[in-house]
């Protein structure tokens, strides 16, 4: 039995081939190893009633994930993993090779992240290169749900938010300055707390101060981490995220104004991810 994970920071798809053919479907919190121990990742995985029953008969666990980019950092998840399913061969990527899996399957293109966080790097067909982005919400994260619920607290705290967007806000969410220093600097998650925000987006998505910070957030993505690849407009760049996909419309207008070609657009990858997992593990056995 194979069992494929896609994990943010926020959540964790993940889906299980049973022996009848059909699948199980089911979620976690999100695992990144820089936010969370092995012990908590365990501890999730092990609470997760879904996949309990399976456990003993897994066989190979597929773990793409965020934050999983130092071998470090994939030990401590195939750790924990291995706490549970100990019997199963265990492989950990990052989320990215994950999402080039589910996009660009066996072809080159350009393959972007935007959810919580933001990434972009080159598939080559066979391997996600390593390139100088990816460097947290802290310094970076250009176009993510942290960004966008970053400028919007801020702006709201400056009280530099429009008037009526203020009064919406400040009914939505009901925060004032010593609730968010306290979720941003002494809680856990700060980055997935800032992301929250970034739903108020969505609900006032034809106001012209969200269409100016939509177009920003993806403009400094763009300039910041596509651009500087010398030969980014001669591949396709594939988008997965919550926020590329509920803001798709917003995506593709910045990205034709500066000469991306945009290929698929996926909210969550761990459909095309699990199937291409499958299929190339099938494929591994009949060549054998």
């Amino acid at each position: 039995m194979i069992l494929v994970a896609d994990s943010g920071s926020s959540q964790s798809d993940w889906m299980l081939a049973l022996p009848d053919g059909k699948r199980l479907a089911f979620t976690t919190k999100g695992l990144n190893p820089f936010f969370v121990n092995e012990k908590d990742i365990a501890k999730v995985i092990q609470n997760a009633e879904e996949i309990t029953p399976y456990a003993d008969r897994v066989s190979e666990v597929y773990f793409f994930g965020s934050g999983c980019t130092s071998p470090d950092r994939r030990e401590m998840v195939s750790n924990a993993l291995s706490q549970l399913f100990t019997h199963a061969f265990i492989s950990v990527e990052t989320d990215l090779v994950g999402a080039a899996y589910a996009t660009c399957g066996n072809r080159k293109g350009y393959i972007a992240t935007l959810g919580t966080g933001s990434d972009v790097s080159f598939f080559d067909g066979e391997e996600v290169l390593p390139t100088r982005q990816g460097i947290g919400y802290v310094l970076g994260d250009e176009g993510s749900g942290v960004w966008f619920g970053k400028h919007l607290v801020t702006s709201f705290l400056y009280d530099t938010m429009p008037a009526d967007l203020m009064a919406a806000f400040r009914t939505k969410y009901r925060i004032n300055k010593e609730i968010v220093i306290k979720n941003v600097y002494q809680r856990a998650f700060p980055n997935a707390y800032l992301a929250s925000f970034a739903v108020f987006l969505s609900d006032h998505i034809d106001h012209p101060y969200v269409s100016e910070l939509l177009k920003a957030g993806f403009t400094e993505f763009i300039v910041t981490n596509i651009k500087p690849f010398p030969d980014y407009r001669d591949y396709v760049c594939h988008f997965v995220g919550s926020v590329a996909f509920h803001f798709m419309e917003q995506l593709r207008e910045v990205c034709e104004e500066h000469g991306v070609k945009i290929g698929k657009v996926l909210r969550r990858p761990i459909e095309e991810l699990f199937h291409y997992i499958i299929q190339r593990e099938k494929n591994y056995e009949i060549q054998l």
